[in-house]
C-alpha cells in the first residue's frame, strides 16, 4: 500500500509586525490585557496578496523536497480568505510556480483548511490518483478584519506555509485522522460580508462585521479537538504517551493548554507560535510545523499530533509519522516583494479606507499590494 510522506516544507511570513502596543494606539486595550487572555504579543500583516505568500512558501517547500514544480500532480490551497473566488487561488499559485502539470483546487474549512487539505491530498496519493502533491495553508485576514472590534482584531494575523507529499512504500505521513463539525454552532464564528448572501442584508462584500462568541467557541474548540484526538489515536492504535510532539492550531494559548490537558500531553511536548504570530487561521499548523523542524523539535521517525478547529465549527486531529529527513535538500531564492510600510501604517490605511467610503462602498475598495515575483 502506498503512503503519502511529507518530504518538503516551507513557510512565508510577511516582515511587518503588528504588536500589542500598536493595537493599543486605536483600541481600548494593552499588551497585558491581550497577553493574559490570548498568549499573543504580536502578529504579521501582509503587504502582498495571499497567493504571493503561498507561492513563496511553496517554492521553498519544493526546494526542500528536491522537486521541480513540473513534478507536481496536485496543488491544494487551504484558506478562508482567498484573493479571488473565480478563478480559484490554487491556479494562481500554479502560474507563479510554473507547475503546469498539476491539478489545482481550493479547500475552505476556515482554520482547519490546511489539515482538511492534508487529508484530501494524502488520500489521493494513497489511492494512486497523484504521486506528488503540494498542500498549502495561507491566510490574508487583515483586509477583511473589523479593526474596531477588539474581540477579534487582537487575534488574527497573516502568513503561509506549505508541505510536499510524495508517494512512499514506507508507513509515513498521515497514519490516521478524524474530521468533524459542530454545525449547530456555526453561527458562533461568522464573518458577515465575506459572501454573496450579505448583499441582500445591507452588508457589502468586504465590509465585514464579525460575530464571535468567545466563550462558546472556547468550549466547543476544546471539546472538539480533544474528542477528535481521542478518535484519531484510537484509529491508529496509538496512545498519547507515544506522541513525540503536538503541533496544534494556534488560536489561543488557553485553548491549547486545555486540549493538551484533556489529551494527557505535557506542555513540554507542545510546540507554540501563538505568542509571535497570533492566529493565522489555516496557516497556523503548517507554520508551526516548519518552525518545529527549524528548531530541531521534530526528530527522525517522530509521531506528531496535529489537532485543529475552525469556523463551521469544523474540528479535526491528525496523527503523522515523520520520515528520516528533518533538514531541507535545497533552498529556494524566492522572496516577497520589498515592503517599506510598517504594519501599523497598513492597518491604519485599511481603517481609513473603510471609514472614508462608508458601508455601501467598502466592498469595492481593493487592498493595495506590492508585486511579488518568484526567482527564476
Amino acid at each position: 500500500m502506498s503512503h503519502a510522506a511529507i518530504t518538503g516544507w516551507g513557510k512565508c511570513l510577511p516582515p511587518a509586525v503588528l504588536s500589542n502596543a500598536d493595537l493599543a494606539t486605536f483600541l481600548d486595550t494593552s499588551d497585558e490585557w491581550i497577553l493574559s487572555r490570548t498568549g499573543m504579543r504580536e502578529r504579521r500583516i501582509s503587504h502582498v496578496p495571499a497567493i504571493d505568500m503561498a507561492a513563496v512558501a511553496s517554492a521553498r517547500a519544493l526546494a526542500c523536497a528536491g522537486l521541480d514544480s513540473k513534478d507536481l500532480d496536485l496543488i491544494v490551497y487551504g484558506s478562508c480568505s482567498s484573493d479571488e473566488q473565480v478563478p480559484n487561488s490554487a491556479s494562481g499559485v500554479q502560474v507563479l510556480l510554473g507547475a503546469r502539470n498539476a491539478g489545482a483546487m481550493d479547500i475552505n474549512t476556515a482554520c482547519t483548511s490546511f489539515l482538511y487539505g492534508l487529508s484530501a491530498a494524502s488520500a489521493m496519493v494513497r489511492s494512486g490518483v497523484v504521486r506528488n502533491a503540494l498542500v498549502i495553508g495561507v491566510e490574508l485576514i487583515s483586509p477583511y478584519m473589523d479593526w474596531e472590534n477588539r474581540n477579534v482584531s487582537v487575534l488574527f494575523g497573516d502568513g503561509a506555509a506549505a508541505v510536499i507529499l510524495q508517494s512512499s512504500e514506507s508507513e509515513l505521513g498521515v497514519l490516521g485522522e478524524h474530521l468533524g463539525c459542530f454545525a449547530d454552532a456555526r453561527q458562533t464564528l461568522r464573518v458577515r460580508g465575506m459572501g454573496c448572501s450579505y448583499a441582500n442584508q445591507g452588508v457589502q462584500y468586504g465590509d465585514t462585521l464579525w460575530d464571535f462568541d468567545g466563550q462558546e467557541i472556547f468550549r466547543r474548540a476544546v471539546k472538539g479537538m480533544a474528542q477528535a484526538t481521542e478518535k484519531a489515536l484510537a484509529r491508529c492504535g496509538i496512545t498519547t504517551d507515544q506522541i513525540d510532539l503536538m503541533v496544534p492550531h494556534q488560536a489561543n494559548l488557553r485553548i491549547i493548554e486545555s486540549v493538551a490537558k484533556y489529551a494527557g500531553i505535557p506542555m513540554s511536548k507542545v510546540f507554540l507560535t501563538v505568542e509571535r504570530y497570533g492566529n493565522m487561521s489555516a496557516a497556523t499548523v503548517p507554520v508551526a510545523l516548519v518552525e518545529a523542524l527549524e528548531a530541531g523539535r521534530v526528530k527522525p521517525g517522530a509521531t506528531i499530533l496535529m489537532p485543529g478547529f475552525g469556523g463551521g465549527l469544523t474540528v479535526c486531529s491528525h496523527v503523522v509519522r515523520w520520515g528520516d529527513r528533518v533538514t531541507p535538500l535545497g533552498l529556494s531564492p524566492a522572496e516577497l516583494a520589498p515592503n517599506a510600510r510598517t504594519a501599523l501604517e497598513m492597518v491604519n490605511d485599511i481603517r481609513a479606507r473603510r471609514s472614508a467610503h462608508g458601508a455601501s462602498e467598502r466592498g469595492l475598495m481593493a487592498p493595495r499590494f506590492a508585486e511579488t515575483r518568484l526567482a527564476d
